[in-house]
């Protein structure tokens, strides 16, 4: 990518950033009876969100902070680096309609398993991918899975942290549903940062 390309897009983050609604946190989204949820880091959260939130069987996906220290940090502070968290999602799922196992599944084909704390053009340890199980069925799920993955022979390596959860703090309104709110700037973000085009380059064209 070049300097110019990667200047526009951290224009377009820090305008994000900036904006006077990012300072609002929303209350966690609720969650129907006989829902489940589960918590992914996958990069940046819009793009891991507006992934969820095109399978079916997902009813809805907020994106937020997880897996560090600070207690109800903003993005700026998560941005920064230090408090251990990473930008992350939690998803509200219909286990009916879609299960944990296929969670897993979709989600490896929805970011890069072979790099070290980055995602694409973000790098840093808030932008580290894991999956944080809950229960020890989603604990095993998660190795199983993992393990498969390898087998299988597409990654020669999987940095993705597989670790109980902690507390899940949503980020800030402006981040929720921001391919929704702002798609081209979402767009231009996406495609910039080449997130599509490495996808392509390990799962194959969809």
């Amino acid at each position: 990518m070049s300097w110019k390309m990667l200047l526009s897009i951290t224009t377009l983050a820090l305008a994000a950033c900036n904006s006077p609604a990012s300072a609002d946190k929303p209350a966690p989204l609720a969650v129907p009876s006989g829902a489940a949820t589960a918590i992914f880091a996958g990069g940046c959260f819009w793009c891991t969100e507006s992934d969820f939130e095109k399978l079916p069987g997902v009813i809805s996906a907020e994106s937020g902070y997880t897996a560090g220290q600070t207690i109800n940090p903003t993005y700026e502070q998560v941005s920064a680096g230090g408090t251990g968290h990473t930008e992350a999602v939690r998803v509200v799922y219909d286990p009916a309609k879609v299960s944990y196992p296929q969670l897993l599944d979709y989600f490896w084909h929805t970011i890069d398993p072979t790099v070290k704390d980055r995602q694409f053009c973000d790098s840093g340890t808030q932008y580290r991918s894991g999956i944080y199980f809950q229960n020890e069925a989603e604990r095993k799920a998660a190795e199983e899975s993992r393990n498969a993955l390898l087998k299988e022979g597409k990654v020669k390596q999987v940095y993705t942290e597989i670790q109980l959860a902690k507390v899940f703090y949503p980020a800030e309104e402006y981040h929720q549903d921001y391919y929704k709110k702002n798609p081209v700037r979402y767009a231009y973000y996406r495609r910039g940062c080449g997130r599509d085009a490495r996808l392509a380059q390990i799962w194959g064209s969809k």
